[in-house]
């Protein structure tokens, strides 16, 4: 089931991790390395996401900053973009964000 986005045009990678930011699968276009050294990334990242989340919430007082929703960091030719504990990485000439995103968000649900 986690395979799904590789069918997406433009998605090299996609992994899953646990809370813990252990590795539990990845898929695609990179070597095991890469794929595990993006899980840790995508872990740290969105630990980085949620506490300034927190601080965004506290400042303004406006709610729906939490939890996040997922993020995403761009490149000049890659993006990787993360929902809840599964990431992908994605060529930008030919990937569709907001499908991508909306892929993992029902990913993430099920």
């Amino acid at each position: 089931m986690i395979k799904r986005p590789l069918a997406s045009d433009g998605v090299l990678a996609v992994c899953s991790f646990r809370d813990d930011g252990a590795h539990l699968e990845g898929y695609g276009f990179m070597p095991d390395e890469m794929l595990r050294a993006l899980t840790g990334f995508a872990h740290e990242y969105k630990r980085i996401v949620q506490g300034n989340q927190d601080q965004l919430s506290m400042f303004t007082q406006m709610r729906g900053w939490t939890p996040p929703g997922g993020w995403i960091v761009r490149g000049k030719l890659l993006t990787v973009c993360s929902v809840a504990n599964l990431v992908c990485v994605v060529e930008n000439a030919e990937g569709h964000l907001n499908t991508i995103m909306r892929e993992l968000q029902e990913l993430a649900r099920s």
